[in-house]
């Protein structure tokens, strides 16, 4: 009915398969796929050490967050939603978590919603995320997403699934007011869920058809399991396992695999988190590799040296031996020799 939304921008320029295939496909469940991905933890581990001992405490949680951010401001398509056959962008990132209150089996569940712009670096992300954790999971405290499910909560069955079907109606002409969405924590860009803090593995959580979230994570806990390194060699390694499910209109499985391997990419080099993306707009990921401290490297190669030389000593060693071996052997051959031939002259006389 109404081609504006408070949360997005209609995409205009489509090629004709990507504007089909809301049609094709019509429910956000029916178009969704679901990929298991693995993070070796070392560098994460490293990270957050190496940044613990300036004073800074990162977390899993914060790390997800602040590469998801960073992922979706370079990779734009991954912040697309469909509402009623048309696919629009979202005009912030907006990333949804369930955090409980008391880690019970009656703590109350609040669902948190952080809105990003994409350009933060991880502290600003860590600090932002913190100050809301810590407003929201106070006894007395009382969300606002929580406050509107009461409400809801407390009509009879059959109102209830009037108000519904009514909200329903709104998001899908584009006039639910903005308050509702904002409330709504099915109204996101992606919806994390941290199960490695509930000691389990991930899973593959399906996406919601109410809302519009295209982007479903769930983080697994960290186990040991056998890693192939760089160099072929097979090993024990820590990984840990991340579960996404997707909305597979929003962009062809070329874009996810790509947005994947720059994923990896940033959390194998988490420091290029630590800086802002710049105001210009550019959305090229800068990956700095931490610099080794030079002295080690003139350390490791000091002991190296040293180590041929031992072997090369060794070896020139062995062969010294060997020919004092081989010269031995001939002076008792001669002597054998010799003192056969006396027998043989004292025997003849």
């Amino acid at each position: 009915m109404f081609s504006k939304r408070s949360d997005g921008v209609k995409v205009k320029n489509l090629d004709p398969v990507t504007k089909a295939a809301p049609f094709f496909m019509p429910t956000r469940i029916g178009a969704q796929n679901f990929m298991q991905a693995e993070f070796r933890c070392e560098p994460i581990d490293e990270f957050i050490a190496r940044q613990r001992k300036l004073g800074n405490s990162y977390t899993y949680t914060h790390l997800m967050i602040a590469a998801l951010v960073r992922l979706l401001y370079l990779r734009p398509k991954l912040n697309y939603f469909i509402n009623h056959n048309v696919i629009y962008e979202r005009k912030d990132i907006t990333v949804c978590m369930v955090v409980k209150k008391q880690l019970a089996d009656d703590g109350e569940d609040v669902d948190l919603k952080f809105h990003f712009t994409g350009r933060e670096s991880l502290p600003q992300i860590k600090q932002y995320v913190d100050s809301e954790i810590e407003k929201h999971i106070a006894p007395d405290s009382v969300y606002g997403t929580t406050k509107d499910a009461d409400i809801l909560g407390k009509l009879p069955n059959w109102l209830f699934r009037l108000a519904l079907k009514f909200i329903r109606f709104l998001d899908r002409h584009n006039m639910m007011p903005k308050s509702l969405i904002e409330a709504s924590c099915f109204h996101c860009s992606v919806f994390l869920t941290n199960l490695k803090s509930i000691k389990i593995d991930a899973i593959l959580h399906h996406l919601y058809e109410f809302g519009n979230a295209s982007l479903f994570v769930a983080m697994g806990k960290e186990k040991i399991a056998p890693v192939v390194e760089k160099n072929k060699e097979l090993k024990l390694g820590k990984v840990m396992n991340v579960g996404i499910s997707m909305d597979e209109r929003v962009a062809d499985g070329f874009y996810f695999a790509k947005s994947l391997r720059i994923w990896k990419d940033i959390f194998a080099n988490l420091d290029c988190l630590l800086e802002s993306m710049p105001d210009d707009g550019s959305k090229k990921l800068t990956i700095k590799k931490r610099k080794k401290n030079k002295k080690t490297k003139v350390k490791k190669s000091k002991k190296q040296n040293a180590k041929k030389q031992q072997e090369k000593q060794q070896k020139q060693l062995i062969k010294q031996q060997k020919e004092k071996l081989k010269e031995e052997k001939e002076k008792i051959k001669e002597e054998i020799k010799h003192i056969k031939q006396e027998k043989k002259r004292k025997e003849a006389e």
